[in-house]
Formats: structure tokens, sequence, C-alpha cells
């Protein structure tokens, strides 16, 4: 496989010309000074030929856009801060921009999956928490624009990266895990738990996480237990082609991890293919723009590094080390039973197809010492994987009830300081009396 990703940017250059030609035709199409545009004849070209574009694109990196949000009624503009920054991901801080003194609010660190699609994946979950929440989240880099001398990440990398920007954001931070991170985002919690660490978490919020893929296994799950890491390591990695920063480094393409993605669901996306291109013909731009915008995140896709993506694979999915107790993080043993001060909530989709309902509720098991008025599962009906984190039901029913349970703790946490400052103060007054 070491010349797979030499034949994709071969197949993206030999299409370049047909592409160009496509464009012109479009464009010819889409004139309003030309005649044929407002023919049947003519929006059927131009939808054809904006349909083979979009098919042969190779898709950017999306932006948050997320310039404003809207507090009480009144908006407020946001801006994008890079606050923390390494080789692999650089922190990002959506600080909005309100006037006078601002009352404390939760803050919360999402952290983002490293599986194939870029943090902007997340716009949804961000743009929900911003009107009452201090925003962060992990901005992972694409490894085919990272330098073979900047080394190598793998998932004791990823851990490492974790405990840092909870170090650096402090004690009262919340982090909140969306699907692949669930499992890091947990051994980190552990291990901070373990040594002692004031900046732990106060709480976690895992989502859709393979916390344990032996329970419900998908045909993800199965995929892997099937193959094993020597598969994978045989099939899907190969090197970073000339001219790009990252040239000669071993990674698992996106392009990859992309089709595996539409596989599972090949039917539906030509079905939505074939929609757009009717609502082209019909002149229907408003449901075109929904498929537009869906698509343009959809397909944008970033590469991992080899050894991230097969320690993942071969820890999570085949030796399923974190369930069984066996996980280490830099020959140190994850013991999630250390977790007793850091609150979790779990959060589930019934019709999840990528984490099967069970694998993100399993981290309860794995946590006994964790207080029960400190621990909260919710498995949402009705919704897939991608629901977990976005669209109408997220928006309503999953965002408040993680809202509340931030905010619930950060509440008991101000108690618990005014009462031991008022205890303070009145040994202080016997003493002086």
């Amino acid at each position: 496989m070491s010349f797979a990703y030499h034949a994709y940017e071969a197949a993206h250059m030999m299409l370049a010309p047909a592409r160009g030609f496509s464009d012109a035709m479009h464009l010819a199409f889409r004139n309003p000074a030309n005649p044929l545009t407002y023919t049947p004849m003519g929006r059927t070209i131009a939808a054809s030929c904006e349909l083979f574009e979009r098919t042969t694109r190779r898709y950017g990196k999306p932006a948050f856009g997320l310039p404003e949000t809207t507090i009480n009624g009144v908006k407020v503009a946001v801006e994008e801060r890079v606050v923390w920054e390494r080789p692999f991901c650089r922190m990002v801080y959506f600080d909005r921009r309100i006037e006078g003194r601002r009352k404390p609010q939760p803050k919360v660190l999402i952290v983002a999956p490293m599986s194939g699609h870029y943090a902007t994946l997340l716009r949804g979950t961000v743009e929900a928490f911003l009107p009452g929440h201090e925003v962060y989240i992990t901005d992972w880099v694409d490894a085919r624009l990272v330098p073979l001398m900047a080394g190598r990440f793998d998932l004791d990398d990823y851990i490492d990266y974790v405990i840092a920007m909870l170090q650096m954001l402090g004690p009262e931070t919340h982090v909140m895990a969306v699907c692949q991170p669930s499992v890091p985002v947990l051994a980190a919690a552990a291990r901070m738990e373990a040594e002692g660490d004031a900046c732990a978490p106060r709480s976690m919020t895992l989502m859709g996480g393979p916390i344990d893929t032996r329970r419900s296994p998908t045909a993800v799950n199965c995929l892997a237990m099937e193959r094993g890491t020597d598969w994978f390591r045989r099939n899907c990695i190969t090197k970073v082609p000339f001219p790009h920063p990252g040239t000669f480094r071993d990674v698992y393409p996106g392009f990859m991890q992309l089709s595996g993605f539409m596989a599972m669901n090949i039917d539906r996306h030509v079905s939505a293919h074939y929609e757009m291109y009717k609502h082209l013909i019909a002149g229907d731009g408003d449901s075109a723009e929904k498929h537009r915008d869906f698509y343009d995140e959809y397909m944008a896709v970033m590469d991992l590094t080899a050894e991230f993506y097969l320690q993942t694979v071969e820890t999570v999915f085949v030796e399923h080390a974190l369930p069984k107790g066996t996980m280490k993080h830099r020959d140190k043993p994850v013991d999630c039973t250390a977790i007793r001060r850091v609150a979790l909530m779990t959060v589930e989709g019934e019709k999840d197809d990528i984490s099967g309902v069970g694998q993100t509720q399993a981290a309860h098991d794995l946590c006994p010492n964790i207080p029960d008025d400190k621990r909260v599962h919710y498995l949402q009906m009705g919704v897939g994987h991608y629901g977990v984190f976005n669209g109408s039901r997220f928006r309503s029913e999953i965002a408040p009830r993680i809202a509340d349970f931030m905010l619930t703790l950060d509440m008991e946490a101000a108690k618990s300081r005014r009462d031991a400052s008022a205890s303070v103060a009145r040994k202080g007054l016997k003493v002086a009396s």
C-alpha cells in the first residue's frame, strides 16, 4: 500500500483537464446572459457539471464559521483565538465579546475526534454551548501537513496532549469527548487522579465513545476484530507523497477513511447526490444548498499518523485494553478505579451504528469510586451516531442535559467553597474570643 497515496494524487492530476472543461461549461450554462441557461437543457448541463466537479474535488478544511452567538436575546460577537499549540493540535478558544463584567459560566473543553474529519464537524456542538459556556475545542492538524522533524504522534501522545490542555485550563474545567476521544479522555482523567493532579477536570462527558466495543458490537467493531492490527498495517498505511509538508510520513490517509464511511451507507449517498441533481434541474436552490453544506463538511478529511491509528485499533478494538484493565500510558497503568473526584456523564444514541448501545455506558462500570450523585447516563432515542452530538434532538434534548450537569457541579463547588470560607471565619472568631 506504500504507493496508494501516489495513485490517489495521480488520479487527481489526470482529472484536472476534465475538471477544467467541466468548470467552463458550468460557468457558461449558469451565465444569466446565456439564453440557454433558462432552458431544461441548460439546467441539466449545469447540474451535471456541478455534480462532476463536487464528486472529483479535493475538499479543504472548512471554517468553524461562528462569528456571533445570542446570549439572553442579544447578539454577541465571537472571536476564535488559538490559546495552546503543539505540532499536531491547536486548542481554539471561542472568545465571546461580552461587554462589562462577566458572570462565571462553566468552562468546557470539547475534545474532537481524530478519526478522519476535522474538528469543524462539531460546529453544531460548539454553537449549542456558546451562549452559556466558555468553550474551547481541540483542532487536530492534518498529519500530511506536519513535517517529519516534528516527530511521532501516537495514542500516548494524544493522552499527553489532553492532560496538558486540562492543566492549562485548570481544575474547574469540564471536558467533553465526542466519539473516539472517549478512551484517551477517560485514560487522561485516570492518570491525573492517580498522580493526584489538582487540575483533573471537574467532570467528563463521554458521547458515543468506544469504551468497551465488546458490548453491542457494530460492523466497524467486528471488522477490526476479524482483520487484526497487522491487516490494517499492511493494507491501510501509506506514505505522504511530495510536495506535502509531511512528505514520507507514514499515515492512514483521510481518503481511505472517507471511502470506508461512504461504503457503509453507499445507497444513501448515491440517492442524496441524485436528489441534488434533480433539485438543480428544478431550480430548487435551497435544497441544493443544504446538500452542499453537508457534503462540504463530510467530504473534507484529514490524514492520521500511522502510529496513532494502529495503536488505537489494537488498544481499543482488538485488545479491549481499557475495559480489561490492561491499558497503559507511558508504561503506567490506566486504572479507572482511581477516579473519585471527576464526575461522569455518558451519552448514547439508540440507533448508533458506530458505537453500539452500552459501549459508552461501560465507563460507569470501570469507575466504581465516582459517587452516585456525580454520575449520569442518558440514552437518546431515535438518533444515530451523528445525532448524538449534532442536529435538532441534540440541541433540544441532549445539550440541555449536559449543560445542566455541568452547571449543577459548578454550583455545588461554589457552595462548598462558601461553606469552607464560612467555617474558617467561624473558627477565627472562636480563636479571637
